[in-house]
């Protein structure tokens, strides 16, 4: 386990070293959050309790989705773009002759990603939303907890559905168009333009019951108090779940595609 530790300190300073970058980011996260959050006042002006929120809880909302965007990769960003062109180009090779598991490796320096963007580009948008409105920040020590452990299956999730795509590439050997599709998937069904529990009908039941909704949805509710008790158990066993069937698909599909390596380096 040493070895992945330091691999996911590696990621961790990886983008560390990106600081211009982190800059950057924060700032478009914050200015990208007041652009939703007055978009969501006007909506709650005209729908108060729209969703079960009151309209501090949907701003805390909208503040918490900026927070996570870049750690939970909601648009995509993280490893799987380097995957895919290390399965394009043939240097997964390299990969697969290392002595660690590749799924393991990867999701090592995921981490490390995720939880420098939660510190570098999470803090300061949700600082921001607090300064300029009125938010539902629990009080509880207790609360916070509960919420960063959600926010770490949220992590795993987030990397096993994106080892799925990247592994595409092996079968389609450009899996560029794969991840797009993924991008767009995880913007509407994480919650990241609305809630979830806006969706009408069957729309609302299939978005909450996909694995996109324990990226946002899920962490937000804890946050906000709406699970607690055995309701919080039942919300970690959804997002745990799904961590362990997206990890299970991965392995399979990388057990399938090593056994035919077809890349374009030959």
């Amino acid at each position: 386990m040493r070895l992945y530790a330091a691999v996911a300190v590696g990621g961790f300073r990886r983008y560390a070293t990106y600081r211009t970058a982190t800059v950057a980011g924060a700032f478009t996260n914050s200015v990208f959050g007041l652009i939703v959050a007055y978009t969501y006042i006007a909506l709650w002006d005209e729908r108060p309790g729209l969703g079960g929120y009151d309209q501090s809880e949907a701003l805390t909302y909208v503040w918490l989705g900026q927070a996570l965007l870049a750690a939970c990769a909601l648009l995509g960003g993280g490893f799987e773009n380097e995957f895919i062109e290390r399965i394009r180009s043939g240097d997964i090779a390299i990969d697969l002759y290392r002595p660690a598991d590749l799924q393991l490796w990867w999701l090592a320096q995921d981490v490390g990603r995720a939880l420098f963007h939660l510190l570098g580009r999470g803090i300061v948008p949700m600082v921001c939303g607090a300064l300029l409105f009125e938010l539902a920040l629990p009080t509880a020590p207790g609360t916070w907890l509960a919420f960063l452990v959600a926010v770490l299956l949220a992590i795993v999730v987030s990397f096993a559905l994106r080892y799925v795509v990247g592994l595409c590439a092996f079968w389609l050997l450009d899996g560029a168009g794969a991840a797009q599709m993924a991008s767009l998937a995880a913007m509407f069904f994480s919650g990241m333009l609305l809630p979830l529990t806006v969706f009408p009908g069957a729309l609302g039941e299939l978005a909450r019951a996909l694995p996109w909704s324990a990226l946002l949805q899920v962490p937000a509710d804890v946050l906000l108090g709406k699970h607690a008790g055995w309701g919080l158990m039942e919300a970690y066993a959804f997002q745990g779940g799904w961590a362990v069937a997206l990890l299970g698909a991965g392995r399979l599909l990388q057990s399938a595609a090593t056994r035919r390596v077809v890349v374009q380096g030959g």
